[in-house]
């Protein structure tokens, strides 16, 4: 049976098909270089090319802790929540055992002498007494830490420096959030760029110029990209069209995306652990150490004026105030090895992802499309840049190898 279908017919019909192959194929690169390679590969600053979000990451960085960390989660907010007491449980038996090497240790450095000819039941007896107004020195400090949680632990610098050390969190809060997103962009691609073949086709069936295709070519890329990163985010209030009701998708799935954003941001970033570090080691590290030093200076204070009014005068108040900023510091430097035994009480009381995700579904959508697009919204012509090229590049071969 002849259908009518000769060799000129079949290869008019080869444009759209191509078209196709270049919408979708323009759309997957467009993905890919959205995201990889993680660090820059070629010759810098022009020659090469860095994934649009790692290389953005700081500015990601930034609007996470400002945007979602910042508005809608307070650090003195969250910190209220611990119960000093409950705190003080987890770590209690660890921290003894800190404190009893660090007693002898720093005596030994300090007064050796007096330390060395003290009896076991006498210290012990020190022992005894430090271990039996422990609770009372570790929950003041925890309330003095609540109250000042804002100068020691400074949240955008914990987010910017491990988002900063681990591009690859960045890429897994896009990948997952928009795990629904992406194929459609990928295979929306395909049906764009069959659609806009046609008219490519008809344009070159009355006027067979050799610039049609490389031109048809570089508008499918540009419109294919274009479009697909149009329907994520536009519009984005929910809209009625031709009786259906369309909004961007991501905006459309806030709550889907807000439990999967907050729930990576709490098991990936604002960890007990993290939190930790940048109280020890970021830039309120010496706003806590004057905090643990206060406190642990007040309680050496009481401890000495009852168990020995003239220990003071008997090894000079030089030596004093050096064992109390030893003691300190000692404890400072120790956190480590104590505090991971509160982790599980603060990450169970925090809750930071149930918090986060209950307050994200209630932004607007301007704000919701905040979290995510400003990070690379101003280099999304870079991806439309590349797909037009491709395509372009595409009509040249077509041109070359079908029609010459």
């Amino acid at each position: 049976m002849d259908f009518g279908f000769d060799i000129a017919t079949l290869t008019l019909l080869s444009i759209p098909l191509i078209s196709a192959f270049v919408g979708w194929f323009t759309n997957f690169l467009a993905l890919k270089m959205m995201f990889y390679p993680m660090e820059f590969i070629g010759i810098k600053p022009f020659f090469g090319w860095q994934g649009l979000i790692p290389a953005k990451r700081k500015e990601m960085a930034e609007i996470s802790a400002e945007l979602v960390l910042g508005k809608l989660l307070n650090a003195s907010e969250l910190a209220t929540k611990i119960d000093a007491s409950e705190l003080t449980k987890g770590i209690q038996r660890r921290l003894k055992q800190v404190l009893r090497k660090t007693v002898n240790d720093v005596m030994r450095e300090s007064a050796p002498q007096l330390w060395a000819s003290l009896p076991v039941h006498a210290k012990n007896l020190v022992y005894a007494r430090i271990e039996a107004d422990l609770p009372n020195v570790v929950c003041n400090m925890v309330e003095d830490f609540k109250h000042n949680v804002e100068e020691i632990v400074d949240v955008t610098e914990l987010v910017v420096t491990k988002l900063m050390e681990s591009p690859e969190i960045i890429n897994e809060i896009f990948l997952r959030s928009g795990e629904k997103e992406f194929p459609f962009v990928e295979h929306s691609g395909f049906i764009f760029g069959l659609l806009f073949g046609f008219p490519t086709m008809f344009v070159w069936m009355h006027f067979p110029e050799w610039w049609i295709l490389p031109l048809g070519g570089l508008i499918v890329g540009y419109l294919t990209n274009w479009l697909a990163l149009k329907v994520i985010f536009e519009p984005k209030h929910p809209t009625k069209i031709l009786g259906l009701t369309i909004q961007g998708m991501f905006l459309k799935r806030q709550n889907e995306v807000s439990d999967v954003y907050s729930a990576i941001i709490e098991a990936k970033l604002m960890t007990s652990e993290n939190i930790l570090q940048t109280a020890l080691y970021g830039s309120g590290s010496e706003q806590l150490l004057e905090l643990m030093e206060l406190h642990v200076n007040d309680a050496i204070d009481r401890y000495i004026a009852i168990a020995q009014p003239y220990f003071t005068l008997s090894i000079g108040s030089d030596t004093y105030y050096k064992m109390r900023e030893m003691t300190s510091k000692r404890i400072f430097e120790d956190a480590e090895k104590f505090m991971p035994y509160s982790f599980d009480y603060i990450n169970k009381t925090l809750n930071i992802a149930e918090e986060l995700s209950s307050r994200m579904k209630k932004l607007s959508p301007e704000e919701f499309e905040g979290v995510l697009r400003p990070a690379y919204e101003a280099d999304e012509w870079k991806l439309i840049l590349t797909g037009s090229l491709l395509g372009m590049g595409a009509g040249f071969m077509q041109l070359y190898l079908v029609f010459m």
